[in-house]
C-alpha cells in the first residue's frame, strides 16, 4: 500500500514516517532527499521545480510494483500533488491512506522548526517566516495528527489502527 504524509515543515512528519517504516519494515522515501540531489546537480539559484516530486512518484511505483508498503514523505501542499501520488497508488493496483501532519501550537512548530538539524547534507532547512508564508490547501485526509497533542509512538499507534 502506498501511506501518503503531507504537512507542513517541522510539523513532524519525517519523524513520524521513519517511525512508521522502521516499525512496519515499509520503504520510505523523503521529497526532500531527492530534490537536495537534484540541486546538487544543478548550478547555484535554479529552482528543481517538480522533479523531486515527479521521481518521488515513479520511485514509489517502482516500489509498489515491488510488493512494498511504500511511505513517501513530502508537503503535499496542493491537490495536485495529493491527486497524483493517489494515482500512482491506483495505477498499481494498491490502496492508499492519506495523513496530514500538524503542530497546532505555533509557538512549539516555530521552535521545532528553528532549532532541527538538517539530515540532508546541504539542506537548509526552511525558515520560519518562510514555513508561515507557504499555502497549504485544506486536505481531507484518512487521519489528521496533531504533533503538539501526540508522541511519535502515540502517532504511530494511531496510524498503525487505521492499517
Amino acid at each position: 500500500m502506498l501511506i501518503i504524509l503531507g504537512g507542513l515543515p517541522g510539523s513532524g512528519k519525517s519523524t513520524i514516517a521513519q517511525a512508521l517504516a522502521a516499525r512496519i519494515g515499509a520503504c520510505y522515501l523523503r521529497v526532500d532527499t531527492l530534490e537536495q540531489a537534484i540541486r546538487s546537480c544543478l548550478p547555484d539559484g535554479c529552482d528543481v521545480g517538480p522533479a523531486g516530486y515527479i521521481g518521488l512518484y515513479r520511485l514509489a511505483a517502482d516500489n509498489l510494483r515491488l510488493g512494498r508498503t511504500v511511505i513517501v514523505d513530502s508537503v503535499n501542499a496542493t491537490e495536485i500533488t495529493r491527486k497524483a501520488f493517489r494515482q500512482v497508488a491506483t495505477e498499481n493496483d494498491r490502496r492508499y491512506i492519506e495523513i496530514e501532519i500538524r503542530c497546532s501550537d505555533a509557538t512549539t512548530h516555530r521552535h521545532r522548526a528553528e532549532t532541527r538539524p538538517s539530515t540532508i547534507e546541504g539542506l537548509t532547512p526552511p525558515t520560519w517566516a518562510a514555513i508561515e508564508a507557504r499555502s497549504f490547501e485544506p486536505w481531507s485526509t484518512d487521519l489528521s495528527l496533531d504533533t503538539f497533542r501526540l508522541s511519535v509512538e502515540d502517532s504511530v499507534t494511531e496510524i498503525m489502527a487505521l492499517l
